[in-house]
């Protein structure tokens, strides 16, 4: 990064927007984001970052599925993309509502099974897409 000495003696960095990192490994049950420690069972992503997604904060569950809220706080990292991973066994719903949502802020929302969501975030993240998701590792 480079640091450039502004007025009173404050340094600002000018760095590149961080970049969204990539899904480190996959199975049933476990995710590992880089950057990050933890073992997650489902996660949210986005650029500088990833956390628990912890469906009681939203009372989500497999039908009707991932609610806009519980895209709201992804969408709102300035993130061009948004993959939607639905299960292993595509067990978690996606209704229109949720597509909606994110396309009335000009989000392109790929929903797909979950090692294809992997694969398709992490392809985008080696592009260089402002890409979040958000992904569930069991049915």
């Amino acid at each position: 990064a480079q640091t450039k000495r502004m007025a009173g003696g404050r340094e600002i960095s000018a760095r590149l927007p961080m970049a969204s990192p990539k899904i480190a490994s996959l199975s049933w049950g476990q995710m590992k984001v880089q950057g990050s420690t933890l073992t997650y069972k489902d996660c949210k992503v986005w650029p500088g970052g990833s956390r628990a997604w912890d469906w009681r904060e939203t009372g989500t569950e497999h039908s009707p599925g991932v609610q806009p809220a519980d895209v709201k706080e992804v969408a709102e990292k300035g993130v061009q993309t948004l993959v939607i991973g639905r299960g292993m066994s595509e067990a978690l719903k996606v209704p229109p509502s949720t597509v909606e949502y994110l396309q009335k802020q000009g989000i392109d929302v790929r929903v797909l099974q979950t090692e294809q969501a992997v694969k398709e975030y992490n392809a985008l993240v080696a592009q260089g897409v402002r890409v979040g998701g958000v992904f569930h590792s069991t049915c």
